[in-house]
């Protein structure tokens, strides 16, 4: 008989073989720290329970010798971890679906969860805890030198993480405006699965009152450099404006066409387009729709708001009561095309009673391209002769590459969604534009 207090353990001597996969050691009296010896078994594959004893202490990081193991308990202990503020997980090599993490218990002190650097884990921590100080402090205050975006629902805020030193976008949703909740809960769905090097990373979704007592949710995005947001085309030159033509264009591929549900958008414009050195991620999903696939037809799976986008980028069958499809991002994503070549936004006020950016490319295409392009991208008339010798302005063969671009634009336009020009063939399209391109100007 094995007495109630037991110091030393020993079954050396034996003769037993194979490999030690399961070690239960739970419902005892164990005491003190939980001893090191038991993370040594790098064969434990099963599991390694160590609950309902009175272990102490923290708990060691030679747990991350068990590589391999399905089920790990130290539950109902004296684990000490009241004073827990962050849990990281981060720069392991976690794969599978996030599952959603508990905001009571030890938890309810932790002012974050950390999981980056886990490049094999797909979805968010829908219920994971921040409290207010750390955003405070991440976002500077949440001052407006830290904004970067802002929408109905949402501010956008530039922030650090300090474990990493990475830069990220933080968004906190206004609670207070109607149909917030449903659109972080749709932004949520829509990000948890896809993974893309043209779409903003979620990092994590966060819940939890601010200093006022005031419920708030933020999403805390792409762990990458941030640089300015991509507002307009003025600064850019043709190659990089054709670059994130095809990056914006490759996301909606993705979205359309490689996801196991299609995901359509619903908003695309250029202020939901981050420009992360010359690289575009299409962020914003609060007002997304999932659809799925029966039998070779597209159906609507996940309804959110009433009318959905923005005013100029909107197509015009939201206005007319019809559901979301493919091509309503497609009719998106030629605003955003025409906006980057003509330097004009579609709610400037050459549009408010006179034509619509379709009709105003189409009166001048393809032989007056110099009335509607961005002045930034070709020479004035006069000065053509003068500089024509310059790759960078409009020389005879560039032309030819814009009437290109514009064609494109003006076939996604067109009013009827099903004549519009589809994502697989505009990406092919922009890609022999680009390769034909570099060829011609010698780079």
């Amino acid at each position: 008989v094995i007495k109630n207090v037991l110091s030393i353990f020993e079954i050396d001597a034996n003769h037993f073989m194979g490999q030690l996969q399961s070690l239960n050691l739970s419902q005892n009296n164990l005491t003190e720290t939980i001893p090191l010896e038991v993370f040594s078994f790098s064969s434990l594959t099963n599991s390694l329970d160590l609950s309902q004893n009175s272990l102490s202490g923290s708990i060691p990081k030679e747990v991350g010798n068990l590589k391999n193991i399905n089920y790990l308990d130290m539950s109902e202990n004296h684990a000490s971890l009241r004073g827990l503020q962050e849990l990281d997980l981060s720069q392991n090599y976690l794969s599978g679906t996030t599952p959603n993490v508990p905001t009571g218990g030890v938890l309810g002190n932790a002012s974050g969860l950390v999981v980056t650097g886990n490049s094999k884990l797909r979805g968010v921590f829908l219920n994971c805890i921040y409290h207010n100080a750390p955003l405070h402090n991440r976002t500077n205050g949440f001052s407006t030198s830290s904004l970067i975006g802002s929408g109905n629902f949402s501010f956008v805020y530039k922030g650090t993480l300090e474990l990493e030193d990475k830069v990220v976008a933080i968004k906190v949703l206004n609670l207070h405006k109607k149909g917030a909740h449903k659109s972080f809960i749709a932004e949520c769905n829509a990000l948890k699965n896809i993974k893309h090097r043209n779409l903003v990373q979620a990092l994590t979704c966060c819940s939890n009152t601010d200093y006022k007592g005031q419920g708030f949710k933020a999403l805390e995005m792409c762990p990458r450099t941030l640089s300015a947001n991509c507002k307009g085309p003025r600064t850019l030159n043709l190659d990089q404006r054709l670059n994130i033509m095809i990056d914006v264009a490759s996301t909606l591929h993705y979205l359309h066409h490689e996801c196991e549900q299609s995901i359509i958008h619903c908003d695309l414009k250029p202020r939901n387009v981050l420009n992360d050195d010359m690289i575009a991620h299409v962020s914003d999903f609060c007002i997304a729709r999932l659809l799925s696939t029966i039998n070779g037809t597209t159906s609507k799976q996940t309804s959110i708001i009433g009318i959905k986008g923005t005013i100029g980028y909107a197509p015009p069958e939201y206005g007319m009561g019809s559901e979301v499809s493919m091509n309503s991002d497609m009719y998106s994503f030629e605003v955003l095309l025409l906006e980057m070549l003509t330097g004009r936004r579609p709610t400037d006020q050459i549009f408010e009673d006179g034509p619509n950016m379709h009709n105003f490319v189409e009166n001048s295409y393809p032989d007056n391209l110099f009335h509607i392009l961005d002045p930034s991208l070709v020479p004035k008339p006069e000065e053509a002769t003068i500089q024509e010798e310059n790759s960078q302005n409009l020389t005879p063969t560039v032309a030819n590459y814009l009437v290109s671009l514009l064609k494109i634009g003006l076939a996604c336009s067109v009013e009827s969604p099903k004549e519009r020009m589809n994502v697989v063939d505009v990406t092919r399209e922009l890609r022999k534009i680009r390769k034909a391109f570099l060829t011609g100007v010698g780079t």
